[in-house]
């Protein structure tokens, strides 16, 4: 098989793949600006809670044959770290329906980012 000619050769003028040898200039299709609002699709829980304990949970059960009386220590581990999540995870989302600002909080809900923008709004 020959390939030195589709090798060697320069890419044709009308080739979508050949490389872009001018600056290509920027079209302002819209306005750059910022919106008045954020909507809340992306409002949603990607933490996984309790892992490390879940995983001592599962191997003890492992060890044990899944006799529950000899893992009492590991599984009430794992209840505690879930009651202690839930607690935050309400108030979380309590703070976050309220639209209550936290300070040094890093992930704002969506009215809250709402109330900061009509705090804060952008200019024109």
């Amino acid at each position: 098989m020959r390939l030195s000619s589709v090798l060697f050769t320069a890419p044709s003028n009308i080739s979508a793949r050949r490389p872009q040898r001018e600056p290509i200039p920027f079209q302002m299709l819209l306005p750059l600006k910022l919106k008045k609002t954020v909507s809340g699709k992306g409002d949603k829980l990607k933490e996984a809670a309790c892992m490390q304990e879940l995983a001592v949970m599962f191997a003890c059960f492992k060890k044990s044959e899944f006799d529950q009386q000899q893992c009492l220590k590991e599984v009430s581990s794992f209840q505690n770290c879930y009651k202690d999540y839930y607690k935050r995870a309400k108030v979380q989302r309590e703070q976050g329906k309220k639209g209550v600002l936290v300070p040094g909080e890093k992930n704002l809900t969506h009215r809250q980012v709402n109330m900061l923008l009509r705090s804060f709004p952008p200019k024109p």
